[in-house]
This record gives C-alpha cells, sequence and structure tokens, in this order.
C-alpha cells in the first residue's frame, strides 16, 4: 500500500480560535477513518470521509479552523497515519483531549497536527468557540470565561508542526547543517 501523502505545511500560531466539535472517549482510528477508506492516501478524499461512522453529518459542519475536543484514549486503535492526516485535511486545526493513545499522539505531530492534552477535560458543547494557546498551555472557553489548564507544546514540537510535520523539519534541518559545513569550509 502506499505512503499516505504529506498535508501541507502551515504556520502555527501562538493560540487559535475555533468552534469545538465534541466526541466522546475511546475514538479509535477506525473510527476517525474507517478501514474501508484506506485504498487512498490522498489527504482530501480521506477528509471526505473522517468520523463519518461516528456522525454521518459532522464532516459538513466542519470548517477550517475549528478543534476537536475529546475524552479519554482519543485516537486508540490500529497505528495508522491515516487518522491525524484525514483531520488535518478536513480543516481540525488542533485536537484537545484529556489524554491520547500514544501512537495517535506521535503520527499526529509527525503529520503536523497539533495535539494538547488538557488532562481535567474541556466542559463544552459542540460549536462553543474556544481559543487554544500553544505557548501558555491553557484552554479558553469563550461562551463562560473559564480557562482550562493544558500541557503548553514545547518549542521543539512547534518547530516540528509549523514545517508541516516530522520529515519536512528533519529536511529543513538537515539543509541547515549543509548550508552551515559549507560555509565553515
Amino acid at each position: 500500500m502506499e505512503q499516505p501523502a504529506p498535508v501541507p505545511a502551515q504556520a502555527l500560531p501562538r493560540r487559535i480560535r475555533g468552534r469545538a466539535w465534541v466526541v466522546g472517549d475511546h475514538v479509535d482510528t477506525d473510527v476517525i477513518i474507517p478501514a474501508r477508506y484506506l485504498t487512498t492516501s490522498d489527504p482530501v478524499e480521506l477528509a471526505r470521509h473522517v468520523l463519518e461512522d461516528l456522525d454521518p453529518t459532522l464532516k459538513s459542519r466542519i470548517q477550517p479552523g475549528d478543534i476537536l475536543v475529546a475524552g479519554e484514549n482519543f485516537g486508540c486503535g490500529s497505528s495508522r497515519e491515516h487518522a491525524p492526516i484525514a483531520l488535518k485535511a478536513a480543516g481540525i486545526a488542533c485536537v484537545v483531549a484529556r489524554s491520547f493513545a500514544r501512537i495517535f499522539y506521535r503520527n499526529a505531530v509527525n503529520v503536523g497536527l497539533p495535539v494538547v492534552q488538557c488532562k481535567q477535560g474541556v466542559p463544552v458543547a459542540s460549536e462553543q468557540v474556544i481559543v487554544v494557546d500553544f505557548e501558555a498551555g491553557t484552554i479558553t472557553d469563550e461562551a463562560t470565561g473559564a480557562v482550562y489548564p493544558a500541557e503548553p507544546l514545547p518549542a521543539v514540537m512547534r518547530e516540528i508542526l509549523e514545517a508541516g510535520g516530522l520529515v519536512p523539519y528533519v529536511a529543513r534541518r538537515l539543509e541547515e547543517q549543509r548550508r552551515h559545513a559549507a560555509a565553515s569550509a
């Protein structure tokens, strides 16, 4: 099977503001992108089917910049890059969860999808506007003003996300090292 195509890089702002789409606990990768669609690695095609087994209408309501808010163990199940690629291509700007399956978390960072852990959870309803501050490590519910502590993104993770994922980040770093070596010679 061919490898998933990378999703283009975007600058990672210090904070993002978007509508929340709330999903529950233990949302697995087969729910994020059903296995029947894994015959393609095209992000646009994957995005057409994101979360359809959870809520067939959700994809049509997601707008670029929206934020997925989950409970415990988001992204559990099969270890496939297709899941975060589908979410990112669908317009999800960030996933906030009480906890993440480790492989999903790494795959999300590797493909350039920001993921933020908020251990206490974010008790909002779908379509409420929230603000995720990556540096401060806070999530603010605009409707109530409530602020929830989250784990701030470390600088290197921000760099990986800004590069569009791990492969472009490593390529950029290697090019910087090559230029530095050439200038020093």
